[in-house]
């Protein structure tokens, strides 16, 4: 039997084996990235009008340029656009290049559009807006679920991303030298640089988890843990996908923020004032992005921070 040229349909069935096998050795793709890519490359396809019963010779860099224009002219924003074509280098990567010879399939490399576009730098919100988040944020603390009030908390006093704080376990919060620690390692450097958080909580912050930490929460196997695990290892804020849509939406009916991850800005919110106040180390531990990342949206080499220096004086 000859070498075949696979078709779409057949090489995203055939991947997520693939990234099954692949995981066991190498821990990733995880099964959120898997599903996040085939959902991408469908999606790429409805777009552009391909069938998935095309062979996988049909993504040429002409294709999807027209692709691109398509979409683009449709209202759908680049950076959109520009997930669903990077799908595909997931779906073509390198690792994936000796399973699909196992079924003795040829596959092309991808030529992709040429693309040098970065996601445009922060905003900082105005005061009028600021004044709004300081508003509904002391709002929380006097809801009937206490959850609201601990995932606000960690996106903006620890600028916690989205999926950190749903795995945030009780366990994560560790005490040295007499100061508790938030220590975790996130899920986007985990696999890569495996850049670490570890950033003090203060004392207010740490008086109101532990009496929510104390309080507890009944068994209920929807939350995710046995009745005789450890309250260390459970999850922080259990089902916070629930409450994150409804903060979410919250802030959009408040006006607040208008995006759909209105939370996330919270984030952001964190980041920027730990930069403008702390400096840039100070921004990147308790974001654990990069240095050079925070300053590329962060930074602002036109803004004055000092006044009246005199470098001969810092000699």
């Amino acid at each position: 039997m000859g070498r075949i040229i696979p078709t779409i349909k057949m090489v995203l069935e055939h991947y997520p084996k693939c990234a099954a096998i692949e995981r066991l050795r190498m821990e990733r793709p995880s099964e959120k990235t898997v599903s996040n890519v085939t959902g991408a490359l469908v999606r790429l396809c409805r777009l552009g009008e391909i069938s998935l019963d095309e062979p996988v010779v049909v993504f040429t860099r002409k294709r999807l340029e027209r692709v691109f224009d398509g979409a683009r002219r449709d209202g759908l924003s680049p950076v959109t656009i520009w997930s669903y074509i990077l799908s595909l280098r997931a779906i073509f990567a390198k690792w994936t290049r000796p399973y699909y010879a196992d079924k003795k399939w040829t596959v092309p490399a991808i030529e992709l559009p040429s693309c040098r576009r970065k996601a445009p730098r922060y905003v900082r919100p105005d005061s009028t807006v600021l004044a709004k988040v300081k508003e509904w944020y002391a709002s929380l603390e006097t809801r009937q679920d206490p959850r609201e009030w601990v995932l606000a908390t960690l996106m903006l006093e620890f600028a916690m991303r989205n999926g950190d704080a749903e795995a945030l376990r009780w366990s994560d919060f560790r005490k040295k030298a007499g100061t508790t620690i938030l220590c975790y390692t996130p899920h986007k450097t985990r696999l890569s640089s495996g850049r670490t958080v570890a950033w003090p909580v203060h004392p207010d912050i740490l008086a109101r988890l532990e009496t929510y930490h104390a309080a507890g929460i009944p068994y209920n196997k929807r939350r995710g843990w046995s009745k005789n695990e450890d309250r260390d290892s459970r999850l922080v804020v259990p089902c916070a996908r629930d409450v994150f849509v409804r903060l979410n939406k919250e802030l959009r009916e408040k006006k607040i923020f208008t995006g759909h991850k209105g939370c996330y800005e919270l984030r952001k919110i964190c980041i920027d004032h730990i930069y403008q106040k702390f400096g840039v180390e100070a921004a990147s531990s308790i974001s654990g992005d990069d240095i050079h990342t925070v300053m590329h949206y962060y930074a602002d080499p036109s803004a004055v921070t000092q006044v009246g220096v005199r470098v001969l004086e810092l000699l």
